[in-house]
């Protein structure tokens, strides 16, 4: 097995284990995930928000806020895992992309 075929296969088992990040905190009663905060979660958990966090959560709209697509924020763990998988493979689609282009114009450079 080549050494891309094996970062592919990883990446696929990465996607497929993604809704772990649902599933485990939903299973727990942990609430969100750490780190994954909104403005309003750490005005509720800190009693402030930074000025800087809150001036750029304004100028941000994610593609797919909270890895779901718009009108399924009230669907069942099934669906929402659906849309947390297809969130993995937009994103990482989105950054092999770039990543391939930056090295062909990189590689083009030193021909």
């Amino acid at each position: 097995m080549t050494l891309t075929r094996k970062l592919w296969t990883g990446i696929g088992a990465f996607i497929i284990l993604s809704p772990l990040g649902l599933i485990l905190p939903d299973h727990f009663k942990a609430g969100s995930a750490w780190g994954e905060w909104g403005v309003e979660e750490i005005q509720k958990m800190t009693g402030y928000v930074p000025q800087g966090l809150q001036r750029l959560s304004e100028r941000w709209k994610a593609p797919l806020p909270d890895y779901t697509f718009q009108g399924w924020e009230g669907q069942d763990l099934l669906h929402l895992s659906f849309a947390y998988i297809i969130s993995a493979v937009a994103g990482i689609a989105i950054i092999a992309g770039i990543a391939l282009f930056i090295g062909k114009v990189l590689a083009k450079e030193h021909e």
